[in-house]
């Protein structure tokens, strides 16, 4: 498609150039989703950190054993210095304009105008007041660090029992590093999976080598160790603050409308809501709109992969249907292999597949006196991931028979309902 083309769908002035904020797989797909629809126009990207584009699940999951960035290029074949005209690395955005006829964001070298723009800032670690000499792990640069501190018999308190502090501390136990996690809910991954199941995984800890602290809140991290609101002190040579990400959107100001964690609110096609059509957030900055889910936040991998094809072509002007991509996240922690699918709710009901204490199962959460399944979680349960994967794949939620479902003998696509 030529840069010049009219949009008829939206009836809209042609879209000629583009500015992506942003250089990480959000990014990279769009650029590349760009090239890909013909678009003939200028593309600029403007990205934060000073190296080029990487993959982020690898810097907790393979810490100790991967100590170069996993490249884009390398990871899904798309070389974004390639295809862009233009690539300012280490060069944030600070701050968005609408007033004029054109966006314009700002920068310490001046000012860029597009006709779109695609905000794709990503997220940054959270780090709560008190806790300053914690290490945080979101960049190439926090997994260096983290690295470098990580030496057998070294004290390692993880802050957080969530996917990423477990993913570390079962790699840095395995490495001989003396692991303590300390999580301030009753049960490791509550958050994500409530406490039913996260408290599932709770033995694993044991297992692998980690002491499992539950129900404790920190109050100060120090030079020491961390101190406990009971007045504990937990020693530490090193400390990791994992307690969650929030979008990278100070810098918007009060230009665009932003939810209270920082995200932006788009539709179906990643069009900002509350902005002009010109406007478009995709990655871990954008709350989308979903058919099957209600609103999903970012975060997920497969958004950030798949979700820009369909925002470009609708910027481009294609009529098409955008996917509703499925929320999904996958770990490898404390030697397991987990698989999530969907969005539970804690208004769920969870049905069990298989025995928690045996090797593989699943977990199943149906909406409330239903046969709706919201989400599903499979754990070294690898015959069940394709499955799970297509069964979100249609308009609505999927509707399964519980008591097939709760059977691990019989394929989870037999207790598929019509």
């Amino acid at each position: 498609m030529s840069a010049r083309t009219e949009s008829a769908a939206q009836d809209t002035p042609p879209v000629r150039d583009v500015l992506v904020i942003g250089a990480g797989l959000a990014a990279a797909q769009t650029v590349a989703g760009l090239r890909e629809q013909g678009f003939d126009g200028r593309v600029v990207v403007l990205g934060a950190e000073e190296v080029a584009p990487y993959d982020r699940p690898p810097l907790s999951k393979h810490l100790l054993d991967r100590p170069e960035p996993t490249w884009l290029t390398q990871e899904i074949g798309v070389d974004l210095l390639g295809l862009a005209d233009e690539v300012h690395l280490g060069s944030p955005a600070r701050g968005l304009s609408l007033s004029g006829a054109r966006p314009e964001v700002s920068t310490a070298d001046g000012v860029l105008a597009a006709d779109a723009i695609v905000v794709a800032t990503g997220a940054h670690a959270v780090r709560p007041p008190g806790w300053d000499a914690a290490l945080t792990l979101h960049t190439a640069a926090d997994a260096q660090r983290l690295r470098s501190a990580l030496v057998p018999g070294t004290r390692l308190v993880v802050i957080g029992a969530g996917w990423i502090g477990a993913e570390v501390a079962g790699v840095a136990a395995a490495a001989g590093v003396d692991v303590v996690v300390l999580e301030a809910t009753g049960a490791p991954l509550a958050g994500a999976l409530g406490p039913t199941v996260g408290e599932l995984t709770a033995p694993w800890y044991a297992a692998a080598g980690v002491r499992l602290l539950t129900g404790e809140h920190v109050v100060e991290v120090g030079a020491n160790g961390v101190s406990l609101a009971d007045g504990k002190l937990v020693a530490a040579d090193v400390v990791l603050a994992a307690v969650g990400a929030r979008p990278t959107t100070d810098w918007l100001a009060g230009a665009l409308p932003r939810e209270s964690d920082g995200s932006l609110r788009v539709e179906e096609h990643h069009q900002v809501i509350g902005a002009p059509g010109s406007v478009r957030a995709v990655g871990d900055v954008a709350l989308r709109r979903s058919r099957r889910h209600g609103w999903v936040p970012g975060g997920h991998w497969d958004g950030a992969l798949r979700g820009p094809a369909a925002m470009v072509a609708h910027l481009l002007g294609s009529p098409a249907d955008a996917p509703d991509v499925a929320p999904y996240v996958f770990s490898t922690q404390l030697g397991h292999e987990l698989a999530l699918f969907g969005q539970p709710h804690p208004d769920d009901e969870v049905v069990l597949r298989g025995d928690p204490t045996a090797d593989g199962w699943a977990a199943l959460w149906f909406r409330r006196g239903g046969d709706d399944v919201a989400a599903i979680l499979t754990v070294d349960r690898p015959r069940d991931v394709g499955a799970a994967r297509r069964l979100f794949t249609g308009a609505a939620l999927p509707r399964l028979d519980r008591t097939l479902a709760r059977d691990p003998g019989r394929a989870l696509r037999e207790a598929a309902l019509a």
